[in-house]
């Protein structure tokens, strides 16, 4: 049974991660949990739990996030083919939102966070919006960062950019491993260094353990030498027909640039293929 939190503020980039979400997860027995966080107070409510508030304002908001939940829910169950094996709940929060998706992250004992790179409000010259930003930054929680292009296809070539910098904990490459065994993907490690520098001992280490721990699973090793790293992984992701992109949160120095990076002229990677963030 997986526990999957999706946060939603009912734009269309976040029902699609919920559509991309239910055919991810299709084969696997589920609990979804649909949050909206509402941020004008501290009063927390649940679908199954009554609230007075005198508050007029608190109470709109209430009742008009509480409607749109309802409406995802129908909009889930009027999708072609309804999958037996999911089941769904709906949280409706007034918090922050990174301390209301930590609690349920706790609480609900969440195995995977899956979330739309920016809502209604985003801004569009940025890949990532700040929510989807912070959440994938400062919640310690396997997250599927799911753009508004994208739509999902079976997994078959998966990218890992790295630079080796860090030793990969079973648990923490799990999540991945998992897509990999079910779907029969490919990894595709991906090191983009500066001309002329070679790995340091540390960093042969770790790649030789990435090596050692797919040993079992389809998978090569690509270095390729470029200033910018996101130009080289667009490259690379076009060139493999490449399916999703993971990555260790740890490992700022790609993480920032790949995933953050406040210009994107000619990058379409951030629009298209989704992000699977390991912590």
């Amino acid at each position: 049974m997986k526990n999957i939190l999706i946060p939603t503020d009912f734009s269309e980039n976040a029902w699609n991660a919920i559509e991309y979400a239910l055919r991810f997860f299709s084969k696997s027995t589920c609990n979804f949990y649909l949050l909206h966080v509402n941020t004008s107070d501290v009063l927390t409510c649940h679908e199954d739990t009554p609230v007075f508030d005198d508050n007029t304002v608190s109470s709109v908001l209430k009742n008009s996030s509480k409607k749109h939940l309802q409406q995802t829910i129908k909009r889930i169950n009027k999708r072609p083919q309804l999958n037996p094996k999911h089941r769904f709940y709906t949280i409706l929060d007034n918090n922050f939102i990174i301390n209301s998706i930590r609690k349920q992250v706790a609480e609900k004992k969440i195995d995977y966070i899956v979330m739309g790179t920016r809502g209604a409000s985003g801004i569009n010259k940025l890949p990532i919006g700040s929510n989807t930003g912070n959440v994938i930054t400062k919640v310690k929680c396997t997250t599927l960062v799911v753009p508004e292009n994208a739509k999902y296809v079976t997994m078959k070539e998966i990218a890992f950019p790295t630079d080796f910098s860090f030793f990969y904990p079973a648990e923490t490459l799990q999540p991945m491993t998992d897509i990999v065994e079910s779907c029969y993907a490919a990894v595709r490690v991906l090191n983009i260094k500066r001309n002329g520098v070679e790995l340091n001992e540390d960093q042969q280490k770790n790649k030789a353990f990435l090596d050692d721990y797919f040993n079992n699973n389809e998978h090569s090793f690509h270095f390729l030498t470029q200033s910018h790293i996101e130009g080289a992984i667009q490259e690379f992701v076009k060139s493999r027909d490449v399916n999703l992109i993971a990555m260790l949160a740890k490992n700022l120095n790609y993480f920032q640039k790949i995933l953050f990076h406040p210009k994107v002229p000619k990058i379409s990677y951030y629009t298209d293929i989704p992000f699977l963030v390991l912590h």
